[in-house]
């Protein structure tokens, strides 16, 4: 069980890249090239909030579970 969490700790680090990937290039980047002025606000959203604690928590979360802090000890 405990090699079952450490491989999932790569499958966060990806889902953690491929998320900060979607935000940045599919939703912030369209946004932030749009005439429209309603788009700004979510762009920015997207870009500077949303990215950066997603991708954060995922790869963290990932870190420690690659390194065990998540292994049963008994």
């Amino acid at each position: 069980m405990n090699k079952i969490r450490r491989m999932a700790g790569i499958v966060w680090i990806l889902l953690g890249l491929a998320g900060g990937y979607y935000l940045i290039i599919n939703q912030a980047i369209p946004k932030f090239e749009s005439n429209n002025a309603e788009d700004i606000i979510p762009a920015i959203i997207y870009a500077f909030i949303l990215t950066p604690i997603m991708v954060g928590g995922l790869l963290i979360f990932g870190k420690y579970a690659l390194q065990g802090e998540y292994d049963n000890k008994a």
